[in-house]
C-alpha cells in the first residue's frame, strides 16, 4: 500500500530533553496504526508533529507525498482539511455556550464553499454519519453524554472531508459501554470512507480492536511494531 502518510526519523527537543528519536511510521489510507505506550513517552508530542502543530528539530512528515514539515502556516492552511484530529475530551473540545449545530457549520465555512441550503444539509449528514439524532444539533454540550460529544468531535472532524484522522486517546474519557459503540462507529467510517487513521492511546486493548497494526513508543522511541488479522 501506497503511505498516506510517511513519518521519518523525527525528532522533537525540548531544552536538553530529547522527547522523540528518530520515529519513523507510515499510514496507509484505508488503515489504522495504533500508537501505544505509557503517560509521558511521546504519543501526543507525535500526534501534535504530524498535525503540524509543531515543527521537528529533525526528520520529514510527508502526507500525500506533501512534505508538511517545511511548509509555512499559510501553505499548510489548505491541507489542513485533510488531516484532522479528534481529542480526548469530548467536552472540552467543543465550545459550552454554541449550538451543536454552529460548532459543525464552523468547519463547513471554513473549508468551504458555505450555502443556505446546503450547509444545513450536510449538518444534519454528519450528524447522522456518526449515528446521532439531528435533532441533538439543537442542543449545547452540556446537554449530551460523553459518548455523543465524542461522536460530534468526531462529526466535526470529517466536515471537511479528510483522508487521515488523528485521533488522541479518544476513547479514554468513556465508560466501557460506550468505548465500544466509538470504537465500532470509527471501523464503520473507515469502510464507508476509506479515511487512514492514527490511532494513539495506553490502552493496548483499545488499540487491539481498532487497529491493523500498533507501533510501542517508549521514552521517544519506537520499541515494537506488530500486526494482526481481524482487528
Amino acid at each position: 500500500m501506497n503511505a498516506l502518510l510517511d513519518v521519518r526519523d523525527l525528532v522533537v527537543r525540548r531544552g536538553a530533553r530529547t522527547v522523540l528519536d528518530g520515529v519513523s511510521f507510515t499510514v496507509a489510507a484505508g488503515e489504522t496504526v495504533g500508537l501505544v505506550g505509557p503517560s509521558g513517552c511521546g504519543k501526543s508530542t507525535t500526534a501534535a508533529a504530524v498535525l503540524g502543530l509543531l515543527r521537528p528539530d529533525a526528520g520529514t512528515v510527508r502526507f500525500a507525498g506533501i512534505e508538511l514539515t517545511k511548509l509555512r502556516e499559510r501553505e499548510l492552511r489548505p491541507l489542513r482539511r485533510r488531516f484532522q484530529p479528534v481529542f480526548q475530551d469530548p467536552y472540552g473540545s467543543l465550545s459550552p455556550r454554541r449550538r451543536i449545530r454552529e460548532q459543525l457549520a464552523e468547519p463547513l465555512r471554513l473549508h468551504g464553499p458555505w450555502s443556505a441550503t446546503e450547509g444545513p444539509a450536510r449538518i444534519v449528514e454528519l450528524l447522522e454519519l456518526v449515528g446521532l439524532d439531528p435533532a441533538l444539533g439543537e442542543r449545547l454540550p452540556h446537554e449530551l453524554s460523553g459518548g455523543q460529544c465524542q461522536r460530534v468531535g468526531i462529526a466535526r472532524a470529517l466536515a471537511g472531508g479528510p483522508d487521515l484522522l488523528v485521533l488522541d486517546e479518544p476513547t479514554s474519557a468513556l465508560d466501557p459501554t460506550v468505548r465500544a459503540g466509538v470504537l465500532n462507529l470509527l471501523m464503520d467510517l473507515q469502510d464507508d470512507l476509506g479515511i487512514g487513521m492514527l490511532f494513539i492511546s495506553h490502552d493496548t486493548a483499545t488499540v487491539r480492536h481498532l487497529c491493523h497494526r500498533v507501533l510501542g513508543l517508549r521514552g521517544g522511541r519506537l520499541t515494537a511494531e506488530g500486526r494482526w488479522d481481524g482487528a
